[in-house]
């Protein structure tokens, strides 16, 4: 029997919770045999999320193109992004089978339903507004905890029962706050939990950009992506509220581009748009994701004994790329560029550290 749709209130930062649960849905989709989620795909079909009034455009944009089945490859490695944190709290609930895990910005992550060993005591830590439509949509089974807090309050560490080990978890998460937050972060950790090991990722200063992004593909391919984009644009431009399009229009007229539009309604977007560049259009898209996502990249991390500077009492098990033990011969040839590229640019990589 069909599940009746959940209706969501998502707004700002809580609301990119929806992408990584789209890109596991749809990897899971393709890739069964490399990876499958089938709470992604559950919850996919049954949330009800008003894109267009998200106070993020850009977010609202992007979730039509995620909607329409139309994904950019490179959201497929949040995917494989959960396939390396599973392998990752497997190896150690091995050895700690009664440990306490803590899954650190959960959003809908559904990691628990894939590694449960049936001992294990899980946390699932989350602003209020991310907690609260966790309850929505996945009630708090057994053996599991909804913490809706900070990562950065530090209270939340006292609700972790530490006696067999703890081990956390914190996927594209860090990479909303700065240098010095992230300082206090792990320092906090090391007062609390001595012993206990977190494996996260983080952007690298050595991101190439979009632009280098979109030369891996043929030039067919790069415009059919650019007309996805705008195709979602207009859609979600159709729906939206007036407010929201002036945040776009706003952005818009900040652009390093030659020329603006001559009007503030779709036609006029439209026609600007059509008689930019290619190169002009690369530059504008890259340009509006970072206005949109502008806490996005605050921190970004290279190498891990950056931190264990910052605390003696950290140390590092591993690091690296996120993709280096990830089987590519079923992937497709556009999985495997965007993998190629991300392994090549440094731009995302995993962490594993004990504190």
């Amino acid at each position: 029997m069909q599940q009746d749709k959940v209706k969501v209130k998502l707004s700002g930062i809580p609301a990119s919770m929806l992408f990584p649960l789209w890109g596991r849905a749809q990897l899971g989709k393709e890739y069964s045999s490399l990876f499958y989620d089938a709470k992604a795909v559950e919850l996919v079909e049954r949330i009800d999320f008003d894109l267009a009034a998200s106070d993020m455009p850009f977010m609202g944009i992007l979730s039509h193109v995620f909607r329409k089945g139309n994904l950019p490859p490179a959201f497929g490695l949040v995917a494989l992004m959960a396939k390396l944190f599973d392998d990752k709290i497997n190896t150690y609930i091995t050895e700690h089978p009664r440990a306490s895990v803590v899954n650190i910005g959960s959003g809908l992550d559904a990691t628990f339903y894939r590694v449960d060993n049936g001992l294990i005591h899980w946390y699932d830590l989350d602003l209020p507004a991310g907690i609260e439509v966790r309850k929505q949509l996945l009630p708090e089974p057994d053996r599991v905890t909804y913490i809706a807090k900070s990562l950065l309050d530090p209270s939340w560490c006292k609700d972790i029962n530490t006696e067999n080990g703890v081990f956390m978890m914190a996927q594209a998460v860090f990479q909303f706050f700065e240098e010095s937050e992230m300082k206090q972060f792990f320092s906090m950790l090391a007062d609390n939990f001595p012993g206990g090991e977190i494996v996260f990722t983080a952007m690298s200063r050595l991101d190439g950009g979009f632009r280098e992004w979109m030369d891996m593909f043929p030039p067919e391919q790069r415009d059919a992506m650019r007309a996805s984009l705008v195709e979602a644009l207009k859609d979600w431009w159709e729906k939206a509220p007036q407010d929201q399009k002036n945040k776009v229009n706003d952005v818009i007229a900040t652009l390093k581009t030659p020329t603006k539009p001559n009007g503030a309604e779709w036609s006029d977007l439209e026609a600007w748009w059509t008689q930019l560049s290619d190169t002009e259009k690369e530059e504008a898209l890259r340009d509006l994701m970072a206005a949109f996502f502008g806490r996005v990249g605050m921190w970004a991390l290279e190498d891990a004994n950056e931190i264990a500077k910052w605390d003696n009492r950290i140390t590092v098990i591993d690091q690296g790329s996120l993709l280096k033990n990830v089987p590519r011969d079923s992937l497709s040839a556009d999985m495997r560029r965007v993998m190629d590229y991300s392994e090549q640019s440094g731009g995302f990589n995993v962490f594993h550290l004990r504190v």
